[in-house]
């Protein structure tokens, strides 16, 4: 039998202003959902969240808690003013005698529980609200973008207690391959009205897709009718009054079906174009090496940076990735060692701070950017060198004008986000620093901006914890340890993972270009190892692995090509798992293999 929901929300109505957020919102979520709530900014997902915790209220309908139910709630901004620790805000919903439980998710969260909330950073305030409500162990979670402010390692670690629990949930979060991991169900919030599918993350889009085709179908057919109806009563027989009375007024209602329709927002028309194209060389740093009060952030630190490369940088918070990001576009200068810059450099930064003036419009923010204005003018900006209308232009990231009159501080985090995108995609650049880019973006206008950054002929520095994105748009991978080390790897997150783990942390960072799938084992970085004399089984060995890292790159090929099919997860999901499975697997013996080999010819060639 099965068990009743924990938290029903039914007929859920909330209007503000004029326009409806929601209407006749309908859900209910147990102890076994694995849910995550999507939608595009601005459609009210966080809202729907805080009236779905009781945070919120709302016009019409019902929310029902069972009795006896404890609903926890994540907050995007955590009130800790009345704590005098961490430790304290962290176990303040659990009894003394279980205090252990906050302080062993402070320690997952890698979080000082003595810190003082007067003096926590807005990262460490979130992660002990997170803290707090994993320690709780509540009957259900309402999660509102856990992972923003969580370096990878926190994450990761996110992850694993969200697969591990039996409380259930409800997501918010922008990072894809968390969703994909941990979901098993979606609530998709769109115009007003949330859908649910039994599936997970990983099959959101296609499901999405599936929808949005059978509703154009749907407004075919009716736009058709329409057309037949309208023919008939400029053309057809009059001869019987009510009939032709009643067939006017079915008109009629057809009509007013297809003007009350809802239309969805397309995708955010953003370009990205690089100006004049810099020299080969953009970034060349030798040996360089910063630290603070008496604690060593980077360590004889190598690297060289070429035009058209996307370079990733990725660690714990405070491992000091900003820091070498700032010292290689000349923000700072290291302590020691040099850094040389190439020619016709044009730069665009993004910060993840997103420090906008919130008693601002857009209309204002837009104008009065020096960088974007044109003289003379306070409805215009250059994109690009090109003057546009700043409405214009702002329809362009989905702003409409009644938005670019009001407030900046009226803004969701994902509208800020495409503010600040709109801002820097109208300068000319050809070096594009980008600090977190991805917080707070919906999957569509992250889909967009991936397809843009592939396609950007300049050059791009990422600092980023979202896998996920990494992975899709890295050439190369600069990992700070924590203690003063930065090693650069090719390839994305997951290469990152893969060469990382097979092996120990090299003691000279070696710059590599990312290497095809199946690369010949001559396109491998060298590591320095000490001189090893071979024995007959490595020689051996040395020998079989070129052909059977062959054979794994031609079965990834296949693989990718298998599931490249984008109808394969709809007419066999079994399948499709199967192959994603297998594809995963291979990858990784190919990474594996690699390494051995390097490791091998580098014994070879020493002996």
């Amino acid at each position: 039998m099965a068990k009743p929901p924990i938290l029903s929300l039914k007929d859920i109505s909330l209007t503000f202003g004029g326009d409806p957020l929601f209407s006749g919102v309908d859900f209910a979520a147990g102890d076994s959902d694995r849910l995550c709530l999507v939608g595009r900014n601005g459609s009210g997902k966080s809202t729907l969240l805080k009236i779905a915790a009781g945070q919120a209220g709302f016009d019409e309908g019902d929310r029902f808690v069972q009795p006896g139910k404890h609903v926890a709630y994540l907050p995007q901004d955590p009130d800790l003013s009345e704590y005098d620790t961490l430790l304290d805000y962290a176990a303040a919903d659990v009894p003394p005698e279980e205090a252990y439980k906050a302080e062993m998710a402070l320690e997952g969260l890698r979080l000082d529980g003595s810190l003082s909330p007067a003096t926590a950073s807005g990262g460490e305030k979130r992660r002990a609200a997170l803290a707090r409500l994993i320690a709780a162990e509540p009957d259900l979670m309402l999660l509102d973008e856990p992972t923003n402010h969580l370096d990878i390692t926190a994450i990761e670690w996110l992850e694993e207690t969200l697969r591990a629990t039996r409380t259930g949930y409800i997501l918010i979060s922008h990072d894809r391959a968390l969703m994909a991991s941990v979901t098993k169900g979606t609530l998709w919030l769109d115009r007003g009205v949330v859908r649910r599918s039994e599936k997970g993350f990983a099959g959101f889009e296609d499901w999405r897709d599936k929808i949005f085709e059978e509703e154009d179908a749907a407004l075919h057919k009716l736009d058709q009718k329409i057309k037949r109806e309208q023919h008939w009563i400029v053309h057809g027989v009059s001869g019987r009054r009510k009939r032709n009375v009643r067939r006017v007024g079915e008109l009629a209602a057809l009509r007013e079906q297809r003007s009350t329709h809802l239309h969805r927002a397309g995708p955010a028309a953003m370009a990205l174009e690089s100006g004049n194209a810099s020299g080969k060389m953009v970034i060349e740093a030798k040996e360089i090496s910063k630290g603070y009060d008496g604690r060593t952030l980077l360590s004889d630190f190598s690297t060289k940076i070429m035009r058209g490369d996307r370079v990733a940088f990725v660690g714990p918070n405070g491992a000091g990735k900003t820091t070498l990001l700032k010292m290689l576009i000349g923000e700072i200068e290291p302590d020691d060692g040099s850094i040389r810059r190439g020619a016709n450099i044009a730069l665009a930064t993004l910060d993840q701070k997103r420090e906008l003036d919130g008693s601002k419009t857009l209309w204002e923010t837009m104008t009065e950017d020096e960088l974007l204005g044109v003289k003379g003018s306070n409805d215009q900006i250059l994109v690009r060198g090109n003057p546009r209308h700043v409405i214009g232009y702002l329809k362009d990231f989905l702003f409409d004008e009644k938005q670019a009159r009001g407030p900046v501080s009226s803004l969701s985090g994902g509208e800020r986000a495409r503010l600040m995108l709109a801002k820097i995609m109208a300068r000319e650049s050809n070096l594009l620093v980008l600090d977190e880019p991805t917080n707070d973006l919906d999957i569509e206008t992250l889909d967009l901006l991936q397809d843009l950054l592939a396609d950007y002929d300049g050059t791009l520095l990422l600092v980023s914890h979202d896998r996920d994105f990494i992975d899709r748009i890295a050439t190369s991978t600069i990992a700070m340890e924590g203690d003063g080390r930065a090693i650069e790897y090719a390839g994305g997150y997951t290469d990152y993972r893969a060469q990382r783990g097979a092996s120990v942390v090299q003691e000279e960072p070696v710059r590599a270009a990312p290497a095809p799938r199946a690369a010949s084992p001559k396109a491998a970085p060298r590591s320095a190892q000490p001189a090893k004399k071979m024995s007959f089984g490595q020689t051996r060995r040395l020998e079989l692995l070129p052909g059977e890292m062959e054979t794994l790159g031609a079965e990834i090929e296949k693989l990718e090509a298998l599931m490249a099919d984008p109808d394969l997860y709809a007419k066999d999901p079994a399948r499709f798992d199967k192959a994603s499975r297998a594809l995963g697997e291979r990858k990784e013996k190919l990474a594996a293999a690699e390494e051995e080999w390097l490791e091998l010819e580098e014994m070879r060639e020493g002996a």
